[in-house]
C-alpha cells in the first residue's frame, strides 16, 4: 500500500504538472490570440491615425485654395470697380468731343473777322474750362506735332513727300485726339512724312 500512496502522489504530481503544462499552453494560446487581437488593433489604429493625417492635409488645402480663391474674387472686384469709376465718363466724354471740336472751328472762324473779337475771347474761355474740366477727370490731347508716328494713338490720312521732314514723322494734326485715363478713346487723325 504504501507503493500505492507513492504512487498515488506521484500520480498527483503527474496530473497537476500536466494540469499545469495545459494550463501554460492555455495561456500562451490565450496571450498569443491576445497578442493578434492586439497587433490587429494597433494596425487598425495605425490605419486611422493615417487616415485622420490625410484628411487633416486635405482640409488644410481645401481651406488655403478658399482663401487664395476668395483674395482673388477680392482683388478682381476691387479692379473691375476701379475701372467703373475710371471709365465711366468714357461714353459722356466721348460725346463732348464734338463740341470741343465745333468750339475750335469757330475759333478758326472767326480768327478771319475781328469784329468779332469778344466773341472770340468767349469762346476761347468756354472752349479752355471745358477742356480743364475733362483733364480733371483723366481727358488728354493727343495734338503734338514733328513727333514719330504712331499707329497706336495716330490714323493717317495722308502721306507727305516732300523729303522736308524725316522719315514717319507727324508733321500736321487734322483733328486733336484723346486718351482717358491713358486709354485711347479717338485717335489724332494727322499727316505724316515718308
Amino acid at each position: 500500500m504504501e507503493i500505492s500512496k507513492e504512487q498515488s502522489t506521484r500520480d498527483q504530481k503527474d496530473l497537476e504538472s500536466q494540469e499545469n503544462s495545459n494550463n501554460q499552453e492555455f495561456s500562451n494560446n490565450s496571450n498569443l490570440e491576445q497578442s493578434t487581437k492586439l497587433d490587429v488593433r494597433d494596425q487598425r489604429i495605425n490605419e486611422l491615425e493615417l487616415s485622420i493625417i490625410e484628411l487633416k492635409q486635405k482640409e488644410r488645402d481645401y481651406i488655403l485654395r478658399a482663401k487664395a480663391e476668395i483674395e482673388n474674387i477680392r482683388r478682381r472686384s476691387i479692379q473691375d470697380i476701379e475701372k467703373a469709376h475710371k471709365f465711366a465718363l468714357e461714353n459722356f466724354m466721348i460725346e463732348l468731343l464734338p463740341v470741343i471740336d465745333n468750339l475750335e472751328r469757330a475759333l478758326i472762324t472767326i480768327d478771319k473777322d475781328d469784329a468779332l473779337s469778344s466773341t472770340k475771347k468767349g469762346i476761347e474761355l468756354t472752349l479752355q474750362s471745358l477742356i480743364s474740366v475733362m483733364r480733371k477727370f483723366g481727358l488728354d490731347l493727343i495734338d503734338k506735332n514733328l513727333v514719330q508716328f504712331d499707329p497706336s494713338i495716330h490714323q493717317a490720312i495722308s502721306i507727305d513727300k516732300s523729303g522736308k521732314y524725316e522719315p514717319n514723322q507727324v508733321i500736321c494734326i487734322v483733328q486733336k485726339g484723346y486718351t482717358l485715363n491713358k486709354r485711347l478713346i479717338r485717335p489724332a487723325i494727322v499727316t505724316v512724312s515718308r
